[in-house]
């Protein structure tokens, strides 16, 4: 898996959420793969709203930032809550502006698994984020599917998850779409 350049996202701007501490897992994961994993905090870009006004007086620099660091990257690995059934607004936001003026999401590999206090983990969510990632020329793997649900009770003090079976779900994920990677770049 070396080589491989990942971009970690979490789509919750909250800084003790829960999907910011399964993607500290899941950067730890690809990490002890071999990948070289940095991690994009939407919180600090500062992305303004998507606005064709602004993208017509040219791409403001944070959203240049963001371009850059998704052209320089090969897979990417998004945590994301479900809101009302969706994604959150902040990820919907920064996925709008990379694939404007030039696509950089086009031909990226993804990872998507989220967490959640619902009964459902973020199914609803996750399905959403898949039809807007497809729509942009991202590829995700079906299966499998990481639905931390209970959130509240999913993780120790410590930020690591109490169900092994969620852990190893997680690692074939990304082990399964690093691989994935590698074989379209090759």
């Amino acid at each position: 898996m070396n080589n491989l350049k990942v971009l970690a996202i979490s789509g919750s701007l909250r800084s003790e959420s829960y999907n910011r501490k399964a993607l500290q897992i899941a950067m730890r994961i690809a990490a002890d793969l071999g990948a070289e994993v940095t991690e994009l905090d939407l919180r600090e870009l500062d992305l303004p709203i998507y606005d064709k006004d602004i993208q017509d007086q040219g791409l403001p620099e944070s959203v240049q930032k963001l371009k850059k660091t998704v052209e320089g990257t090969d897979v990417l690995i998004i945590a994301s809550p479900e809101y009302n059934y969706s994604v959150s607004g902040a990820l919907k936001n920064a996925i709008d502006w990379a694939s404007r003026e030039g696509n950089s999401l086009s031909g990226k590999v993804a990872v998507v698994f989220g967490a959640s206090t619902g009964r459902f983990g973020t199914l609803r969510g996750q399905f959403q984020l898949r039809q807007i990632l497809a729509s942009v020329n991202v590829l995700i793997l079906p299966q499998p599917q990481v639905l931390i649900s209970r959130a509240e009770e999913a993780f120790r003090p410590d930020g690591s998850l109490t169900e092994a079976k969620t852990l190893e779900t997680l690692k074939k994920l990304i082990e399964k779409t690093l691989k994935l990677a590698i074989s379209i770049k090759s």
